[in-house]
């Protein structure tokens, strides 16, 4: 009985089965692997973003520890000066001129407590419109080649480093039609932060070069910064009296020069965002009478 069972269970099977097409059986198998495909590299890009994310926290984590300590330190000072003034209405030993000097500097310290104190919140400011500028770059750039273009945090401002293939053909300072497109996102993003102000520096190899139009590499890079920021006043709309343009030929390589790719990888125009100067120099001033 269980032997005929299993035989009508297998016939049954083979005419369900021959009722389905091998074309319909195909396309469906074809649209299986195409959405498994898809999803793998949803899983990819999704590594990658928490990576970056995984980064831009340890930056600001480490930063944040720094502003914990000075304010450990800013704690520290003023409760030894606090301790110190009630010492001195108990000693009657000290002169009344020397109990003055002494209150003076107190209140020097305190003027200084409150700069530091003013400087941590500069910086933690300044810390949070680096990340979201980098987070903005990368968001809007995730599109080109990470050999291309790389952004960073560097010396607490952003860099942006952009390949001089990208930009320019060959010993040529005119900005590809490639390369505006690139340069448009990033003008969109730096006309979102009207209180930084723009560095474009561009950089060569150490191969030598001389026409009728260049005299050397110093000329290079200066020309090919300054096409950058013309471009982006002229064609995006961003203040050139924010900008700078600076050429600084061969001498800053990123690495070396001695191969074809240290050579590529030195042929670059960076474009840094940083605070107005003016700005920050105020902000490293000591306190007024100080």
């Amino acid at each position: 009985m269980k032997k005929l069972k299993f035989v009508s269970f297998l016939l049954f099977g083979v005419l369900l089965s021959s009722c389905v097409s091998q074309k319909k059986y195909t396309a469906a198998l074809n649209q299986t692997e195409s959405l498994e495909t898809k999803l793998n590299n949803c899983n990819d890009e999704l590594k990658e973003s928490n990576n970056q994310r995984l980064v831009l926290e340890s930056d600001l984590s480490n930063e944040r520890n720094k502003s914990q300590n000075l304010n450990q330190q800013m704690e520290y000072f003023k409760s030894t000066n606090t301790n110190l003034l009630d010492q001195l209405s108990v000693l009657s030993v000290v002169s009344k001129s020397g109990a003055e000097s002494i209150k003076k500097s107190l209140e020097a310290l305190n003027e200084q407590n409150k700069y530091i104190k003013d400087l941590t919140s500069s910086m933690q400011r300044k810390d949070s419109i680096n990340l979201a500028l980098v987070m903005n770059l990368k968001r809007s750039l995730d599109n080109f080649d990470d050999e291309d273009i790389s952004i960073e945090v560097k010396k607490g401002v952003v860099y942006v480093s952009i390949s001089d293939k990208m930009l320019f053909k060959s010993g040529s300072y005119k900005v590809s039609t490639q390369a505006e497109e690139v340069l448009g996102k990033i003008a969109k993003i730096i006309n979102d932060h009207k209180e930084l102000d723009i560095l474009v520096e561009g950089h060569t190899d150490n191969v030598p070069i001389a026409t009728d139009c260049m005299t050397d590499n110093w000329d290079l890079s200066a020309k090919r910064a300054t096409s950058i920021v013309r471009l982006m006043q002229t064609r995006f709309a961003v203040d050139p009296a924010r900008m700078t343009a600076g050429g600084r030929s061969e001498f800053v390589p990123k690495t070396t020069n001695e191969t074809a790719k240290g050579k590529a990888t030195n042929r670059r125009t960076e474009i840094i965002i940083l605070p107005k100067l003016d700005q920050f120099f105020k902000l490293l001033e000591p306190p007024v009478g100080k």
